[in-house]
């Protein structure tokens, strides 16, 4: 989700996983098959939309110093980002319209595989939990954070080689490191071997927990008092809706610094000086040296670089998702009862 997550990824919208929870085992929900297309191409549709906003922010992850920063009094001049307007000013003035889709094709192929995959998973985890075969009988929020987790984590690591590589075709300036998807594959295959895919994996899946706990925990909280409340939310939508996005973004928050080490670790190999930022250091020490080598080169401040662009980038990427994915499934539960009133 984030990313996630983010986490999870940037990668389909915990408030999908629990809109899906509520319908289940409703057959009205769909068939899987449907549910995995659906899930797809919403995960594409949502991707392409708020690509420019993931390049800005993996880019901001990316720069280890700020205007206050000693690093820029060692032979650095400054910041090459400031902000989430500078960036953006500075990648269409130096790099041109199509910079902020900057490994859009990987990140295209992640989304779809991404989304399809957690849907199934989720899904199917989810119906297991809730069986009457079943010895015990889960609450529904323990059933989402199970059934979300497994689905996080399984989507996450079957799809991690695509995220890494959209992190390393966003990360490049000017000079390209990579002239082809393909190459790119080659390339890190022949000089950092199999493992090279899978570079920060530990630091992807470890938010996957913490921000389902959080966020389930979260919205099962905000939800019956907003509620229970005496406002006029439906202008901004139900209150249900609220409580989620309320959730999403405390629990971002949260675990947002697992993201920006996820980030550092996924550049790091050959090519780490090559890449727009070329200052950026080797971390050699996995998930727990990484935060130490942060926190004491650039502070608190360094873990949340790219912030406020991840969380404006959760609301519309929701948004979309969920818009689409109702769209796609309405769309084939039409077209199926038509075949059916043909035969």
């Amino acid at each position: 989700m984030s990313g996630r997550v983010e986490q999870l990824k940037d990668e389909v919208s915990i408030c999908l996983k629990r809109q899906t929870h509520h319908h289940d085992t409703n057959a009205s929900q769909g068939t899987r098959t449907q549910v995995v297309i659906a899930g797809a191409v919403a995960g594409l549709v949502s991707r392409f939309c708020v690509a420019p906003l993931d390049v800005i922010k993996i880019r901001l992850q990316l720069q280890i110093h700020s205007l206050s920063d000693p690093l820029s009094r060692h032979g650095i001049s400054g910041p090459t980002y400031k902000g989430t307007i500078g960036t953006l000013k500075h990648i269409l003035r130096d790099e041109g319209l199509t910079a902020l889709w900057k490994g859009n094709i990987p990140a295209e192929g992640l989304y779809l595989a991404y989304g399809g995959l957690q849907f199934l998973t989720y899904r199917s985890t989810n119906i297991v939990l809730n069986s009457d075969s079943m010895p015990y009988h889960l609450s529904p929020a323990a059933s989402s954070f199970l059934s979300g987790a497994f689905a996080g984590t399984t989507a996450t690591t079957a799809t991690y080689p695509l995220d890494l590589l959209r992190t390393r075709f966003a990360a490049q300036g000017t000079e390209r490191v990579y002239t082809s998807l393909l190459s790119s594959v080659r390339q890190i295959y022949r000089n950092e071997g199999p493992a090279g895919f899978f570079q920060g994996l530990s630091a992807a899946n470890a938010q996957v927990i913490p921000y389902m706990g959080l966020f389930f925990t979260l919205y099962e909280t905000f939800k019956p008092i907003l509620n229970n409340a005496s406002l006029p939310l439906s202008w901004m939508g139900s209150a249900d809706g609220i409580s989620g996005v309320m959730a999403s973004v405390i629990a971002k928050t949260a675990v947002y610094p697992l993201d920006t080490v996820r980030k550092r670790l996924q550049v790091q190999g050959p090519n780490r000086s090559k890449y727009v930022h070329r200052n950026i250091p080797e971390y050699t020490n996995g998930v727990v040296g990484t935060i130490k080598k942060i926190l004491k080169r650039e502070g608190i401040r360094g873990m949340y670089r790219g912030l406020t662009v991840a969380l404006i980038k959760a609301a519309p990427t929701s948004a979309i998702t969920v818009w689409t994915f109702e769209r796609v499934m309405v769309g084939m539960k039409l077209l199926e009862k038509r075949n059916e009133d043909i035969r």
